[in-house]
């Protein structure tokens, strides 16, 4: 393409100096000249005359004559060249201009029907892509559907972190048939409840049941967050604004970290059973309390974080303060700090 096309006219217009158009005005005056004729008749050199002959050739101001290359062997004077008229210069500029149009035009043109491809075009890596993408469904009927479309599919295993304390009744209804299915056709199913749940008679007849089917579910303090993952390909996390909503996640590298936090979290837990029978639990679920009261955390807070009830809390607190002989919050954080029980101030440094 013309150097011409692909610069400023003005930067261009700049480039014609005196000199170049002394050039002009001499070479009009010859049938052919070489650089080395021109810088002998206007006493410069042959350098100044190349670079004056290209800036007029931009200009298509002068022509190469026909086969003055071959005529080179002949002697050592370069090619020949010949002015234009400024005329015919101008009608080669605009005919060179017509053609930069059109082929503007034609890449246009093949730019859109290349981004109307794309639209069509998959390849492997954006399927890969699409599949680690993150879906966010408001409604809890969409992502009830979700669940059990994905428990239906699942093949090897099932993980959950249920934490909260005792889950709904009607959630667990719904969970009852859905997860021994998953039993009954050899999947592995892994629970994390908080040593909470265990007060709460629906979950304790849940976890019996699905454990007579298999199934493995273990308790502690305090869990991570909610989520279910099924065979490690999908899972499920709780929508940050929608109370029911979800993020169903696809992207293996999230899925990797949430299954080794709940693997970190499962050889922590103990394993589920009657309150009376666990008095690990309950002695992890006091540890969390004065833990977290350490820490000046208030009794609604802490009450939430271990799954709970305020009344439930605050007892245990009482009895606590009671144990230690502490009238404050930070009297029982000091005492337990001096008296190295576990979950105190000291224990946290």
């Amino acid at each position: 393409m013309d150097k011409i096309l692909e610069n400023d006219p003005s930067q261009l217009l700049q480039q014609l100096a005196p000199d170049h158009i002394r050039l002009y005005r001499w070479g009009a005056t010859q049938t052919f000249f070489t650089a080395e004729e021109a810088a002998t008749a206007l006493d410069t050199t042959e350098g100044a005359a190349t670079t004056a002959i290209k800036a007029l050739e931009e200009f298509h101001l002068v022509d190469q004559a026909h086969g003055s290359v071959n005529l080179q062997g002949l002697g050592n004077y370069g090619p020949s060249w010949r002015v234009v008229h400024p005329h015919l210069a101008a009608a080669r500029m605009a005919n060179a201009e017509s053609q930069l149009r059109r082929r503007l035009f034609e890449l246009s043109t093949r730019r859109d029907s290349l981004d109307a491809l794309a639209s069509v075009h998959v390849t492997r890596a954006d399927e890969r892509e699409a599949t680690e993408v993150v879906e966010v469904v408001d409604r809890l009927s969409d992502v009830i559907t979700l669940i059990e479309q994905a428990s239906a599919e699942c093949e090897h295993e099932m993980i959950s972190c249920q934490p909260g304390g005792g889950r709904p009744t009607e959630e667990l209804e719904q969970a009852i048939a859905r997860d021994t299915a998953l039993l009954t056709r050899g999947v592995r199913m892994r629970t994390l409840y908080q040593h909470s749940a265990r007060r709460h008679a629906p979950t304790q007849a849940y976890a019996e049941r699905v454990s007579l089917a298999g199934a493995e579910v273990r308790t502690m303090t305090e869990l991570f967050g909610r989520v279910i993952v099924f065979d490690r390909r999908i899972a499920f996390v709780p929508h940050h604004q929608c109370r029911g909503g979800a993020a169903v996640v696809r992207s293996p590298a999230a899925i990797g970290f949430l299954v080794n936090a709940f693997d970190r979290a499962w050889d922590l837990a103990v394993p589920f059973g009657e309150p009376e029978h666990t008095p690990v639990a309950v002695d992890d679920l006091r540890q969390g309390i004065l833990r977290l009261l350490s820490k000046g955390l208030k009794d609604e807070v802490i009450a939430r974080r271990l799954g709970i009830s305020l009344r439930t809390c605050r007892k245990h607190i009482a009895d606590l303060f009671q144990e230690l002989g502490a009238d404050s919050r930070f009297q029982a954080g000091y005492l337990a700090a001096t008296r190295g029980l576990p979950g105190s101030l000291e224990d946290e440094a």
